[in-house]
């Protein structure tokens, strides 16, 4: 099995042992023992739901500081589409431009302009294997973690292709390297991310080897220290936009699969609806799709848990800003894209076996149906798992007892009661 990073962390200092987190996660990843809540790693998607919903703010995203930026002699901002509808009243996308070199970057290569390169990419693969219908979208960490994880039926049907922001990494080193005559290890290519998903395919990358990416800043930061320079830089506006509608699309859901120029198309939002399209094409629901377009976060990009501004708000800006666009600003006929295909097959990860081989997993299911004729099936989380059946699944794992759920302890503890009372009257 492989080993994989994540980029969701627990501060257990700040955790009160409720139980929000188990009952929105969606791969059950988080358990409460002792009072605290576990976050089981081979299970874990960084998804940031947990992020989203803990009222006490114990979970955290991993990323890098700014001061990232102090290690490299050239630095190149990877800024995602989705960072452009954070901003109220932007009409120039050169001003955030601009204002990220004020912040120390040498150069700029937007996310948005290889977005456009796989988009064409993608229109060709579709066109090619039919076979595949329907296609599904890789640029979602999070979604192709799950498929790895959940879905092995679904893993031939993954878009093996670049992300945008894997290909723009590559494209700008090169570009840095060309320009500066530097060497690739002076040379940092920075992504400004909207989620923790990304942190974790920079470190751990699924379908190829290795990430071009040498850091990852949290947007909302980056925000933050970009207002006051964007208002110097509205009189000294570099034009240094290359995206066209297409790649400022990508930046919400609906963007990439609207750029393929086919009605037979699925776009879903939101790791539940995620989960439930990906449950119905295993069934085989859908017929005649060509792709399916999923993104873990509400709205797309734009509702990763590193942005700061509402997803729907922030769409309606990206739709504002694309209005006098050209279409696209990028082709594969004056790019290089021989880089652009992923290297390495995906494996499936079972990281939700039970057993170390069939038989052994047949009998410790069945044990884990016997326990759950036993439990209330109320699903209430008191135990610390998120329903009946987790916790049934974690007492066969040896990680749980049956006495980890409130409604059997209580007819333990009023069996043992009894039992002392019975000896008490003997006496």
């Amino acid at each position: 099995m492989g080993k994989f990073y994540n980029s969701v962390n627990l501060k257990k200092d700040l955790c009160m042992g409720c139980i929000n987190c188990i009952k929105r996660c969606p791969t059950q990843a988080i358990r409460v023992r002792d009072g605290k809540a576990e976050i089981i790693k081979e299970f874990c998607i960084d998804c940031g739901e947990c992020i989203r919903i803990c009222p006490h703010h114990a979970k955290e995203a991993t990323y890098d500081s700014p001061e990232i930026m102090k290690k490299y002699e050239y630095t190149v901002a990877l800024p995602a589409p989705s960072f452009y509808g954070q901003f109220n009243n932007l009409d120039d996308i050169n001003i955030v431009l601009s204002a990220l070199k004020r912040m120390g970057f040498d150069q700029i290569y937007e996310v948005g302009k290889a977005a456009e390169i796989v988009s064409e990419l993608t229109r060709k693969y579709v066109a090619e294997n039919q076979d595949k219908w329907p296609i599904i979208s890789t640029a979602c960490p999070t979604v192709v973690r799950l498929i790895q994880i959940r879905f092995p039926n679904l893993i031939e049907h993954l878009l093996p292709i670049y992300a945008p922001v894997d290909l723009a990494a590559i494209s700008a080193r090169k570009k840095a390297m060309e320009e500066t005559g530097l060497p690739s290890e002076k040379i940092g290519i920075i992504f400004i991310s909207p989620c923790p998903a990304k942190v974790t395919a920079v470190k751990s990358p699924i379908g190829i080897k290795k990430s071009e990416i040498d850091g990852v800043l949290a947007m909302k930061e980056v925000y933050t220290m970009l207002l006051p320079l964007m208002k110097e830089s509205v009189n000294s506006v570099e034009d240094l936009s290359q995206s066209g509608r297409i790649g400022i699309g990508w930046g919400g859901s609906g963007g990439e699969a609207g750029a393929l120029l086919t009605d037979n198309y699925l776009a879903a939002d939101g790791i539940e609806n995620v989960i439930r399209v990906l449950d119905d094409l295993e069934d085989q629901k859908f017929e005649q799709l060509e792709f399916i377009e999923l993104n873990a976060c509400s709205g797309g990009c734009v509702g990763g848990v590193l942005t700061v501004e509402n997803p729907y708000v922030a769409k309606v800006r990206l739709k504002r800003l694309r209005k006098y666009l050209p279409v696209a600003c990028n082709h594969l006929d004056t790019e290089d894209t021989t880089e652009a295909k992923w290297t390495q097959d995906v494996q499936f990860e079972p990281v939700f076996k039970i057993g170390k081989n069939m038989l052994d997993s047949i009998n410790k299911m069945s044990i884990v149906e016997e326990l759950c004729t036993r439990f209330p099936g109320l699903d209430c989380g008191s135990c610390g798992a998120p329903t009946c059946k987790a916790l049934a699944e974690d007492i066969v794992r040896g990680v749980a007892q049956e006495e980890d759920c409130i409604h059997i302890l209580r007819d333990y503890i009023h069996k043992i009661s009894d039992e002392l009372s019975r000896l008490d009257n003997k006496r």
